[in-house]
């Protein structure tokens, strides 16, 4: 088993653990903590994400950005695990998908539709000192990241994690990008710029 593969499943064991009130109260300082990151407080448009289980929160957040005016996009898994994107209009307009996901039910905006976001949250299962992500394995925020690139768009990338997440070293491959600032309840932490 790959180190990533052992690391992921050590992080995701660990958040087994955790108990829908520890979900609830780290998403609520979660979403204190990130609205006053001028990475968001700056952004008209962000893309997001909804979590599910055992995920840091974003819940309190979509709705703190919403009410402020931010336009919030939301992806949409698509059938090559690529993502499609939908504008948040409301927890109602929220529907259960595949993989247990919920996803907006407004109309699809298409994968381009994240070259205007100002900032990207990105979930992930951990983070390194060099702003290294772990995500779940799936390819479908690497995919987000290399569009970004190609196309030159450099939004703040930022991602919610719990604070024992914060981890000494994440497994690295040529293709990862690392991110701007994690979010954990103890703070905000940013990395040394990206390289363009």
């Amino acid at each position: 088993m790959s180190r990533k593969a052992t690391l992921r499943r050590e992080l995701l064991a660990a958040r087994r653990l955790l108990t829908s009130e520890d979900v609830r109260k780290a998403g609520s300082v979660l979403a204190s903590a990130a609205a006053v990151l001028p990475e968001l407080t700056d952004a008209r448009t962000v893309a997001a994400y909804v979590s599910v289980g055992r995920e840091p929160g974003t819940h309190a957040l979509l709705d703190a950005l919403r009410a402020r005016g931010v336009r919030v996009l939301l992806p949409v898994l698509m059938a090559d695990n690529d993502l499609d994107w939908a504008v948040f209009e409301g927890a109602e307009h929220l529907a259960p998908a595949g993989r247990g996901l919920l996803e907006p039910d407004g109309a699809r905006l298409g994968p381009q539709a994240v070259l205007d976001a100002d900032a990207v949250l990105l979930p992930g299962l951990a983070v390194d000192g060099r702003g290294m992500r772990l995500g779940r394995g799936g390819g479908s925020y690497d995919r987000v990241l290399a569009r970004l690139a190609s196309a030159g768009a450099h939004p703040a990338l930022v991602v919610l994690l719990y604070d024992d997440e914060v981890v000494a070293r994440v497994p690295g491959e040529p293709h990862d990008h690392p991110v701007d600032a994690v979010v954990t309840p103890a703070g905000a932490r940013r990395f040394p710029p990206r390289v363009s």
